[in-house]
């Protein structure tokens, strides 16, 4: 079955913006939908860039691009028509968090400017239109498939009819409690961590050394490192409220603030520059380290714990009742979520590598040895024993186990077939005009090239 058409955007969603500085290309339409052009040097800007991020092209890209580009052009007209507008603040969020991703993966915004051959501030406009586009494409197509539902009774037949050989595989699922807590960290390595930020503030104060060289040699936030400890702008709402209050109000970008303690760890940070309602800076972050001892305490204790359920004079529910310090699974029994589907069910690959090695050879019922994790949330080191609740091994799909996905499944078919025929209903009510020498393609939709 083809993927629901909301995927054709991937290709599109990273355009490659180094071309759009580049003023040597031999530039022509190639396709006309409606009031709109598609250009030559459209489609050589997307070959490229799906070339440079390793894209596969499923055919010629000469006739698979602007086909999508055409896609893309009748949604937003329709878009337009029917008024359909997004949160200008959701997609400067987006834009951020692009450019942070450029930053990051070029090294510094100098050379991210200097790679594009544009400015930021050009760049984050570019990117505004380019992330825009592609929400309001996104709201657009949820809009046409939103009250797209169905009966039990249709997934049943749906399944039915299904043949033996089109019925998905469901792989191997499970489902776990978990009992985790925090080791505590000792008064000596917290003051080694302050006495180490308080020196960090005296040479950067001081003018022996820059805050952005000592982020990326000591800052324990590694992807922000990189960039000289440049978080990228940001809303109040995005960062942790006890950073989010020391960091909106700083007003001097000479000045080092306060340390400032978080779930994280202990940051000292820099103004850079306020924009309306958001902020960037930059920041160090360190870590205090768990000592060996505080950490075999620990596993101890939750060894005992373990050995108490295990003879039944405790039941793993109280453990996490009395002991457990995941806020995320305490009030919960201890039951995991997985953030990928909002279920309790987990497939190896979506848990943490720790508790998937653990639970992998265990039976139902079956409590673990202690064992150390780092909690993805805080980034910091925890004990934890986990019980598994249930597990489903790798099968091919029935109703009474999986009903919910195959509904889901039935639903995604259904709509991409509702888009589907949209689609080709637009392209017979809009103008669409393809030069001679781009027609030789075996489209996806047959109806650009009217009879």
């Amino acid at each position: 079955m083809k993927k629901i058409i909301f995927s054709f955007l991937l290709l599109l969603s990273l355009a490659p913006l180094k071309m759009w500085a580049q003023k040597n290309i031999i530039d022509e339409v190639i396709w006309i939908v409606g009031d709109e052009s598609i250009l030559r040097s459209e489609v050589e800007e997307q070959k490229l860039r799906a070339q440079y991020d390793g894209t596969p092209i499923q055919g010629d890209p000469y006739c698979v691009i602007p086909e999508q580009l055409a896609i893309q052009k009748l949604y937003l007209h329709q878009a337009a028509l029917d008024s359909v507008v997004v949160s200008e603040p959701a997609v400067m969020n987006q834009v951020e968090k692009q450019l942070n991703y450029y930053i990051a993966q070029i090294g510094s915004k100098e050379k991210m400017e200097e790679y594009f051959k544009m400015s930021t501030a050009d760049l984050r406009e570019k990117l505004r239109d380019m992330v825009r586009n592609q929400q309001i494409i996104q709201q657009m197509q949820q809009k046409l498939v939103g009250d797209i539902k169905s009966t039990p009774a249709e997934v049943r037949r749906f399944f039915k009819e299904l043949p033996v050989d089109s019925v998905p595989t469901v792989p191997a699922q499970v489902e776990l409690q978990i009992v985790s807590f925090e080791p505590p960290v000792p008064l000596e390595e917290i003051n080694r961590i302050k006495e180490k930020l308080r020196d960090f503030t005296n040479r950067i104060n001081s003018g022996e050394a820059d805050f952005s060289v000592l982020a990326r040699l000591y800052s324990e936030d590694t992807e922000s490192a990189k960039r000289g400890g440049e978080l990228g702008f940001m809303g109040r709402g995005q960062l942790v409220p006890e950073f989010a209050s020391v960091a909106f109000n700083l007003q001097d970008t000479k000045k080092v603030s306060r340390i400032v303690q978080t779930e994280f760890g202990y940051h000292i940070i820099q103004l850079i520059e306020k924009r309306g309602d958001r902020i960037n800076c930059r920041h160090i972050l360190l870590k205090p380290r768990v000592s060996i001892e505080e950490k075999e305490k620990a596993i101890h204790k939750l060894d005992s714990i373990s050995n108490l359920i295990r003879e039944n004079k405790l039941t793993f529910e109280q453990a996490v009742i009395y002991f457990s310090q995941d806020k995320n699974t305490a009030m919960n029994a201890g039951l995991m979520l997985n953030d990928k589907n909002g279920t309790s069910k987990f497939e190896y690959q979506d848990l943490p590598p720790e508790v998937a090695k653990t639970v992998y050879d265990m039976n139902v019922g079956e409590i673990s040895k202690p064992f150390s994790m780092i909690d993805k949330a805080t980034n910091k080191e925890v004990v934890a024993v986990v019980k598994l609740k249930s597990k489903v091994e790798n099968h091919k799909a029935n109703l009474t186990d999986d009903y919910q996905m195959l509904k889901t499944y039935f639903e995604n078919k259904k709509k991409q077939e509702f888009l589907n025929n949209w689609i080709a209903k637009k392209q017979k009510e809009t103008y669409i005009s393809i030069d001679p020498a781009w027609q030789n393609c075996n489209f996806q939709y047959p109806g650009w090239i009217k009879k």
